[in-house]
């Protein structure tokens, strides 16, 4: 029991990159990636979780082991201009990740409405207006809320406690419960951009740089770099087991149907959900969707408004007033993005799994940042990072600049309509 006590004190800031990760754009994209490819997704999302897991690991170990933040260290030894562009880089990332969160609120709140009013859909205009009462609301919540740090954190150990329990019950559901369909040979292929997406928000180096900022604001030193690998570990596997069993049990209730699923809005989605609640099941996931909106809203933006105020030297902790400032500008472009994008014609789900792949783009530089970092040679005895960590974190480095590839190639054959 005392070992299970000091195993929840030791999660905490991975937690919150974890949160911030599993958002609904992952809900969405998983869900895609389980309907269009099956069970071939598992492995990919074993590996980025494997990834991950270092990347977040060794940005822990960046944080404990300097005493100043991660772009004052980089500004010191590089120059002003690279932190900066570090800084830019992940705002507009967050401001990305941000729009296709946005979207998901729109997602989230449409079925709701049309039970009821009785079917009437909403038009874009009052989707608009949504939008800006929600991000009003969160803005409002990040200036007003106290220990923010501490009330973050709290708020998803329980968000993610309750995904766990929520998915995997509805996984034991989907596989107890007889298909309503005979299984047939199945093509293989799926959404490109849901695959590179899901990929994206599992091992998402701008979650884990963060990592070296909360570790800060958790008051942690070189001597919790061991509570800093726990953290790591336990997070992120329980990311990436909710994205498994998301993505199982779309693969249960939807890849080798005669009529190929599309799932272009939540209501398709959502199906999934009606081994175990029915009807319900629109309702329920739409909830789920506004619910990790919330905490990915706020967090996410968090994340792109105190890295740019670090690149700026504007400081890099949550009480000072520029990374609030900053954050709150983060969440209006993201707000802004997602109404240009509401404005265009595309299923809401290709929209946002649009935005999630665009995310790897950023990937390589911010990993070859925390790479830099941790291989410094003043980094001596117990601020020395593991070599099995640098190792995974370099071959992440690898695999982020290979997704950064793959990511241009298919947004412009998209674009160019190729």
């Amino acid at each position: 029991m005392l070992t299970v006590k000091k195993l929840l004190q030791s999660i905490g800031p991975a937690i919150v990159v974890a949160a911030v990760v599993l958002g609904p754009g992952s809900i969405l994209t998983s869900s895609k990636v389980g309907a269009g490819y099956g069970f071939i997704g598992v492995p990919v999302v074993v590996a980025a979780a494997i990834l991950m897991i270092a990347m977040v690991a060794l940005a822990a170990r960046v944080g404990v082991s300097y005493e100043n933040s991660v772009c004052d260290e980089l500004a010191s030894r590089l120059g002003r201009p690279v932190a900066f562009l570090i800084g830019i880089i992940l705002f507009v990332l967050v401001a990305l990740f941000q729009s296709s969160n946005n979207i998901a609120v729109v997602a989230g709140l449409m079925p709701l409405i049309e039970v009821i009013t009785g079917g009437d859909t909403i038009s874009v205009n009052t989707q608009v207006g949504l939008l800006i009462a929600f991000n009003a609301f969160v803005i409002a919540s990040l200036y007003l809320m106290r220990n923010l740090y501490q009330s973050v954190e709290k708020l998803m150990k329980i968000l993610i406690g309750v995904m766990v329990v929520a998915f995997l019950m509805n996984f034991v559901a989907a596989y107890l419960t007889a298909r309503d369909f005979e299984p047939v040979a199945s093509s293989g292929t799926g959404d490109l951009f849901a695959l590179l997406g899901m990929i994206g928000t599992t091992f998402s180096v701008g979650g884990a740089f963060y990592q070296a900022y909360l570790v800060k604001e958790k008051g942690w030193g070189i001597g919790d770099a061991k509570r800093g690998l726990v953290d790591s570990v336990v997070s992120i596997s329980v990311l990436g087991l909710v994205t498994v069993i998301i993505l199982l049990t779309a693969a249960r209730t939807f890849y080798g149907r005669p009529d190929p699923v599309e799932l272009a809005g939540v209501g398709d989605v959502a199906r999934q959900l009606e081994p175990l609640f029915g009807t319900w099941a629109v309702v329920i996931f739409s909830l789920g969707i506004i619910a990790g909106a919330f905490s990915s809203f706020l967090v996410n933006s968090m994340i792109g408004g105190t890295v740019m105020s670090d690149s700026l030297g504007k400081g890099s902790r949550l009480s000072d007033g520029w990374p609030i400032h900053m954050t709150a500008v983060a969440l209006l472009v993201g707000m802004l993005v997602a109404i240009f994008s509401l404005t265009k014609s595309g299923s809401t789900v290709s929209l946002i799994t649009f935005a999630q792949a665009l995310t790897v783009l950023g990937i390589p530089a911010l990993a070859a940042a925390l790479i830099y970092l941790g291989t410094r040679k003043e980094l001596t005895g117990e601020r020395r990072v593991p070599r099995w960590i640098l190792a995974l974190a370099s071959v992440g480095f690898l695999v982020a600049c290979g997704l950064a590839v793959k990511t241009a190639l298919a947004v412009w054959g998209k674009v160019s309509g190729a």
